[in-house]
Order: structure tokens, then C-alpha cells, then sequence
């Protein structure tokens, strides 16, 4: 092996060891942001109920709630491409997530760039993460931002549905039919056919130094080959590129309602213990739950509720702890509670999944995992799924 394989391989353990790095401070970052946005959805939620169906201060109360719940969606975007996240495969419109993404990479581009968007409001849905879709937007708008940093220009970003016959077919495996298709184009300093064939090599770049991982483009075309789609790439030097995303589109689609808290929420009468050591998510969920007609106690912290349960184990029909606590983490708080009672019900609330996989679980005795910040119809219809009644 020469020297240059040893930089080589010493360049992807150093950008192996800095991805990791990010996921753990991704973790960390959304545990803390979570915590934030939940008393901001739980609040507004009970507002929006108490305040009459028309005016103004409703109106704001939406923007607030629709706010919050963008960020909510933000914070798993960030989770997965941390890979902290289980893919979520889903019938989905693209237009949305298109939006969203754009709105957020806009600020970073420079004026000298002009945005030009055209996303069809008739092309048909997909199945897809939107989660990856959004990663696959950022990844190409950044890179054609980047060929355009230095003499500016127009980067276009369209969507439209288009019908794929046996002689569109981009790889043999592709089925003929409808296609949502994404087409993210810049009019920067283009590529030759030799750089096309390598771009999406694993650790490829054309940028200097700590400006390019080599990753973006390698993890688009794994993407898009997960979710049966094809990329297709036109570029010549100095006019500019053109990425191509065909998707599958999927026949029958229910279109998602406008963002606004289900109105038709179940209650219930059991008797709740409440875990949580933030005292704004624990006074915000007490009221919650109380609102709709359950008992409940609260605890801000693991060691306190396990004192509490441990004085009185038939007093409480449903648990419903954090995981990431001081002294003692909801998992572990679990486990103590089933040794003292062990038909206990545990709901267990976190800012991420990972590691809590349905052996874990199992294992552990806990009824299932409600992922941060929790919606109060979410909220409600576990815990009342979960009590005994």
C-alpha cells in the first residue's frame, strides 16, 4: 500500500469519526430542542381549544401551532441524516417537503444567485421518506449553489408528473409508467463526461478541501435506488447541470388536511403517574392529560416516582415516563417498576429512537415508545389504549 492509499484511508476514518461525531451532537441538540418545542404544541393546542372557532387570535394560534410542528419535523430531518432515525417509507406528496426545504437552504445562498421554483400542484404522490426527500433536495441545492458560488446565476428547482415508456427507461430494472419527476438545475461551471461518471463515486469531490465530504451525491443515488426511483444527469462545461429524480408515482392518495389539532380527541378517567424532569413539559402534560378527564400525579424525576409507586403500586393504572433523565433514565425507571408491579403499563416518551427497537422493547416490558414533542391527540389515544381501565 503507498503512501497516498494511507492518506486515503486516514481521510475517510477522520470523516467516518467526524459523522459520528455529528450524530451524537445531533442526538443531543434535538433531546434539548424537543423539550422546547413541547410545551410550545402542548400550550397551543389547549388554547386553540378553549378560544371561539373565528378570529384573529385564532388565526395567529395556527400560525404558532403550524410553526412548531414544522420545526418538530425539522428536528427528525436532522435526526436522520444523523442516521438516528428509522426510515418511514409513506404515501406522500412531494410539494410540501420541496417547500421546506428551499425555504431553509435559501437563506445560505447568496443574492447574486437568483431561485427559481415550479412545483406542480398536479403531480401525483410518491412512496418515500419524506425525511430522505428533503435530504435529496438540500444535498443537490447545495451542490449547485456551490457551482455557481463564485460567478452567481439561477438555480431552478421544478416537479412535474411525466410518463416513462420501455425506451425512457433509465436502468433495466425501471418499470414503465408515471413519474414524479424533481429536476434541480444550476447554470454554473458544469462537467465534462468523465467527471459525470465519477460523481457518484463514495468520497468524490470537486471542492476544496473542508468544504466537500464526497458523500452528498453518493447517498442521493442510494436514496433514490431505495425508494425504486432513477437519476438521470445532464451537464455540459461552463452551461451548467441538470439532476433528474424519477419517482414512482402512486394511484390512490388521500390528501393530508390543513395542519390543525384534531378536534376529536378521547379522554378517559385511568390514573396516570406522570415522569418527567423538565418542569415546563411536566406542569404542560398534567394539565393536558387532566383536561381530559384523567387523575393524574406528578413527578420531576425518576428516584421521586419510584418512592411514589413504590408506596402505593395499585394506585395507578398507566405509566408514563421520560427516557432521558439525571440519576435515573425511563428505561431503567421501567425496569424497576415491573419488578414491583409487573402488569404496570409504561409509556415511555423520547427526543429519539435509537436503540429502542421493538426486541428492546419487548424485553424491557414497556407498552411502547411515544417520540417527542407528543401531539395531544398522540398523547391521549396511547394513554387510553394503555390503562386498564
Amino acid at each position: 500500500m503507498d503512501i497516498t492509499d494511507l492518506k486515503n484511508m486516514e481521510a475517510r476514518l477522520t470523516q467516518a469519526q467526524k459523522m459520528e461525531a455529528i450524530g451524537t451532537l445531533a442526538g443531543g441538540i434535538a433531546h434539548d430542542f424537543n423539550n422546547i418545542l413541547f410545551p410550545i404544541i402542548g400550550h397551543t393546542e389547549m388554547l386553540l381549544e378553549d378560544i371561539p372557532e373565528t378570529g384573529s387570535l385564532r388565526s395567529s394560534l395556527k400560525e404558532i401551532y403550524a410553526g412548531a410542528m414544522r420545526a418538530r419535523d425539522l428536528v427528525r430531518q436532522i435526526l436522520a441524516f444523523a442516521r438516528r432515525e428509522e426510515t418511514e417509507m409513506k404515501t406522500m406528496k412531494m410539494q410540501p417537503i420541496v417547500t421546506e426545504a428551499l425555504k431553509l437552504i435559501r437563506s445560505t445562498i447568496p443574492a447574486s444567485i437568483a431561485v427559481s421554483i415550479n412545483l406542480q400542484p398536479g403531480c401525483g404522490p410518491v412512496k418515500a421518506d419524506p425525511t430522505r426527500i428533503h435530504q435529496i433536495v438540500m444535498n443537490l441545492a447545495t451542490n449547485a449553489y456551490h457551482a455557481m458560488a463564485e460567478t452567481g446565476g439561477e438555480l431552478s428547482v421544478s416537479l412535474r408528473q411525466v410518463r416513462l415508456g420501455e425506451e425512457d427507461r433509465i436502468h433495466p430494472d425501471m418499470v414503465p409508467g408515471e413519474y414524479a419527476c424533481l429536476t434541480v438545475a444550476d447554470t454554473g461551471i458544469g462537467m465534462d463526461e468523465d467527471l459525470i461518471r465519477r460523481i457518484f463515486d463514495p468520497f468524490f469531490t470537486t471542492k476544496e478541501e473542508g468544504k466537500g465530504t464526497g458523500m452528498g451525491l453518493s447517498v442521493v443515488h442510494g436514496i433514490v435506488k431505495s425508494m425504486n426511483g432513477a437519476l438521470r444527469v445532464h451537464s455540459v462545461p461552463g452551461k451548467g447541470s441538470e439532476f433528474h429524480i424519477f419517482l414512482p408515482v402512486i394511484e390512490s392518495f388521500s390528501q393530508t388536511r390543513e395542519i390543525e389539532p384534531d378536534k376529536s380527541v378521547p379522554g378517559g378517567r385511568e390514573r396516570i403517574l406522570l415522569v418527567d424532569d423538565e418542569s415546563a413539559i411536566l406542569a404542560m402534560e398534567e394539565k393536558t392529560l387532566s383536561r381530559l378527564g384523567y387523575q393524574v400525579t406528578g413527578c420531576a424525576g425518576s428516584l421521586e416516582a419510584l418512592e411514589v409507586f413504590r408506596s402505593g403500586p395499585d394506585r395507578f393504572d398507566l405509566v408514563l415516563t421520560d427516557m432521558s433523565m439525571p440519576k435515573m433514565s425511563g428505561d431503567k425507571l421501567a425496569a424497576e417498576l415491573i419488578k414491583i408491579r409487573g402488569d404496570i403499563p409504561i409509556l415511555v416518551c423520547t427526543g429519539f429512537s435509537e436503540g429502542m427497537t421493538d426486541e428492546k422493547i419487548k424485553t424491557l416490558g414497556i407498552r411502547g415508545i411515544l417520540m417527542k414533542p407528543v401531539v395531544v391527540k398522540d398523547l391521549a389515544k396511547n394513554t387510553g389504549n394503555s390503562g386498564r381501565g
